[in-house]
């Protein structure tokens, strides 16, 4: 497992434990309401989704360069944000990782 692989797990646990407590907290439309309370949150929010939706097109257009379906982490990005493109790039890295690895054995025949 690569090093970049190993930070992104650790990030993606970090990230899961924050967003388990603020879920526990103020419930999934809580997250949701808040971020209409005022200007400077409502930007918080639509920044988010901007770059959720950036993440997604990129991972589209990805996919056919790493051979991973985007589709499951495009559907988990609309559900839960960050989480999607976070776990594309984790499969995509163990994917490469992989590939790298049969070649290498490839390479010693």
């Amino acid at each position: 497992m690569t090093n970049r692989a190993i930070l992104l797990i650790l990030v993606i646990a970090a990230f899961g434990v924050l967003t388990a407590r603020a879920l526990m907290e103020t419930g999934y439309f809580g997250l949701i309401s808040m971020h209409l309370s005022n200007w400077g949150s409502l930007q918080l929010l639509t920044d988010l989704v901007i770059v959720c939706i950036l993440a997604c097109i990129w991972m589209f257009q990805d996919s056919g360069k790493s051979g991973v379906s985007a589709w499951p982490f495009i559907a988990i990005t609309l559900a839960a944000g960050s989480f999607g493109p976070l776990l594309y790039l984790l499969v995509r890295e163990l994917r490469s990782g992989q590939k790298s690895a049969v070649l290498r054995e490839g390479a010693k025949v």
